[in-house]
């Protein structure tokens, strides 16, 4: 049997902003609904930082509910400096 390797979704600014821009929010909105600061999610969409940890999954979750199309990378790739 072939071993998998899991995958971890790549969040990156397009990929913030267009899931931002989908659910039709601003960046207080989506902060908001995040549990961080307006700021963080501007870092974000320019790419400063990218989302990392919890982050990660709840920009998954709410995604997912809204049924926007993501992307995944390869865990490993995407990695960096994160806030989140």
């Amino acid at each position: 049997m072939a071993e998998r390797k899991k995958r971890k979704v790549a969040w990156d600014a397009g990929s913030v902003h267009a899931l931002r821009a989908h659910l039709s929010l601003t960046q207080e909105q989506m902060a908001e609904e995040l549990g961080t600061r307006q700021q963080t999610i501007s870092e974000w969409e320019t790419g400063q930082y990218q989302p990392r940890g919890a982050s990660v999954r709840l920009l998954a979750l709410i995604a997912e509910r809204a049924g926007f199309v993501y992307g995944a990378a390869p865990e490993g790739e995407s990695e960096g400096k994160g806030e989140g």
